[in-house]
């Protein structure tokens, strides 16, 4: 019973989304005549698409009841490693190729200490957040100064900023496949089906024979893939890789995640949900910049917004058990 409620709170969820993204957008295509240009459109949705592409990943992680704070570091960790090596005479497919093994890696970091050594998601992949964004502010200092610009190749920003057939940015058409192929994963294959089970009874999955340290292990993983491909995308895009970019981004992850309807505790969410939080929180942003709204009122904005979310989820979270 406690899940047909969650599942129909989400759905709830969804709907609400939907209405206040339409009244979002009506807005501020009122109160700004900027705001309905392609050119505004398509920077809010890249600015959404490095938070959705690791969502994808991290919703489905988060469903089993898990989390991964270190996000931030492996995209900035990610960006400078790729900018090292291209700058340094790799090829530029194959340090794209070494990045994301790399950043594959961390996530599998984080899936030794919270699923095989048992430490608490919390405190494990806070430990990966400083190991990482370390490393980072490293490779930097031995390239010889605070970030990598300068001696890049030519090519190296073409990854990031060729639009796909000359009309859309790759970073989106990436946000578009990583939530398609989610979308399928959570609907339609074990994996998702297996994902729920564990969020949804932990003791009761391993019952049944679900290879739980496998599964949250894989997820962990995927995560790592995808905030190391968006480090790479994003740092291709701007054609400067610094270790400071990122800072937060493991909470603009989250709020996407929570806003979308899915659970802490694991066992109830959505690809589809997360998209629409994370559209909702970015028109949100772009309508307060293009207002004028100066920047510590902005933070003070999304310092609720994150807070209410989470009150949010702990509400529903607290009636699921009841």
């Amino acid at each position: 019973m406690k899940h047909v409620m969650h599942f129909l709170h989400t759905d709830m969820q969804k709907v609400v989304l939907i209405g206040i993204l339409a009244a979002l957008i009506i807005g501020l295509a009122f109160a700004s005549p900027n705001f309905l240009s392609v050119t505004n459109f398509t920077n809010v949705l890249l600015k959404v698409a490095i938070v959705v592409i690791i969502a994808s990943a991290a919703n489905l992680l988060m469903i089993t009841g898990n989390f991964d704070l270190s996000v931030g570091s492996v995209l900035a960790f990610s960006g400078i490693l790729h900018a090292y090596m291209s700058k340094h005479g790799v090829p530029i497919e194959l340090s794209i190729m070494i990045t994301l093994i790399v950043a594959s890696g961390w996530g599998g970091l984080n899936a030794l200490t919270v699923s095989v050594l048992g430490i608490n998601p919390v405190i494990a992949t806070v430990g990966t957040l400083f190991i990482a964004r370390g490393f980072a502010f490293l490779i930097a200092r031995w390239d010889g100064g605070a970030n990598i610009m300068l001696g890049l190749p030519r090519d190296f920003v073409d990854f990031g900023r060729d639009p796909v057939f000359g009309l859309v940015p790759l970073a989106i058409v990436v946000m578009l496949v990583a939530v398609a192929i989610f979308m399928f994963i959570e609907k339609r294959s074990a994996l998702g089906r297996k994902a729920y089970a564990i969020g949804t009874n932990l003791k009761s999955a391993k019952m049944s024979g679900i290879n739980t340290v496998g599964i949250v292990s894989l997820l962990y993983i995927l995560v790592g893939l995808f905030a190391g491909l968006s480090g790479v995308l994003q740092t291709s895009r701007v054609g400067l890789a610094a270790p400071t970019v990122g800072k937060g981004l493991e909470f603009d992850v989250i709020v996407a995640i929570i806003l979308g309807g899915t659970s802490m505790l694991g066992g109830v969410g959505s690809t589809f949900g997360m998209l629409l939080g994370a559209l909702v929180v970015g028109f949100t942003a772009n309508g307060m910049v293009l207002l004028g709204i100066p920047f510590y009122y902005q933070t003070i904005a999304y310092g609720a917004i994150l807070i209410g979310t989470l009150l949010l989820s702990q509400k529903f979270d607290t009636k699921a058990k009841a």
